[in-house]
């Protein structure tokens, strides 16, 4: 049978989902705020090792098996141009030689995180793991712009497939295809929510909120795009 790992995922969303439908499934993080946890190890490094060949948790996963990656996005996002640009509200204030010391410290953070996600996809090519990485979508996210993939699936409306936020997401599929199965049943009614305001430094004023995704919404994605036409009920 098929095993799930989802990377980045601490609160046990996904990984439940798939539990429920009867598949193997293990969250991936470098915290266990959830207590949804199993494997609590740093992500980032186990990449690095992977990329050069070396022992990693990438060892233990098989061709049969898929991951899926909801890869930190902090960086990537059009709000941190505003960080960039020194036009956050928090920042206003500061004068150039500091804003321009805090372009080096976010250009090198969106470095590293461009390098960490470029070599997940490498490191899934080379061993030919199925790999979907979530991320949110704009039109101007860094790897919309600035990567070789393009996406697979761009979700514009989150709530139409009973998620709490609208929140555009973009979803790249590789070493696998979306399946597009119909799904028929009703959707459970989802108080709809927004993304509260952003704070200093360019990240959201809470994180966790901004990253949470309901049951159903998980379990829909699932039966829609992951699992065989045969294994949807």
């Amino acid at each position: 049978m098929r095993r799930f790992h989802c990377l980045f995922e601490q609160s046990g969303t996904f990984k439940n989902e798939f539990k429920k439908l009867g598949y193997k499934a293990y969250d991936y993080d470098i915290k266990n705020d959830f207590n949804e946890t199993d494997y609590v190890i740093d992500l980032f490094d186990e990449i690095e090792k992977a990329y050069v060949n070396e022992k990693s948790v990438f060892d233990t996963i098989t061709t049969d098996d898929m991951i899926i990656a909801f890869f930190p996005c902090i960086r990537f996002e059009n709000q941190i141009q505003l960080c960039f640009r020194g036009t956050m509200k928090s920042l206003k204030k500061w004068n150039n030689e500091q804003k321009l010391e805090y372009d080096l410290k976010l250009h090198k953070e969106l470095s590293n995180l461009y390098e960490l996600v470029t070599k997940l996809a490498i490191v899934c090519i080379r061993k030919n793991i199925a790999l979907i990485i979530e991320n949110p979508y704009s039109t101007t996210h860094y790897l919309v712009k600035y990567w070789a993939i393009p996406y697979t699936i761009l979700d514009n409306d989150r709530t139409k497939r009973g998620d709490y936020y609208e929140k555009p997401t973009q979803y790249w599929f590789i070493n696998c295809e979306p399946q597009n199965n119909l799904i028929f049943e009703p959707l459970e009614l989802v108080e709809k929510k927004r993304i509260t305001a952003l704070v200093k430094d360019g990240g959201a004023n809470n994180a966790t909120e901004r990253s949470m995704i309901h049951p159903q919404y998980a379990n829909r994605f699932i039966r829609e795009f992951i699992l065989e036409e045969s294994e949807v009920s």
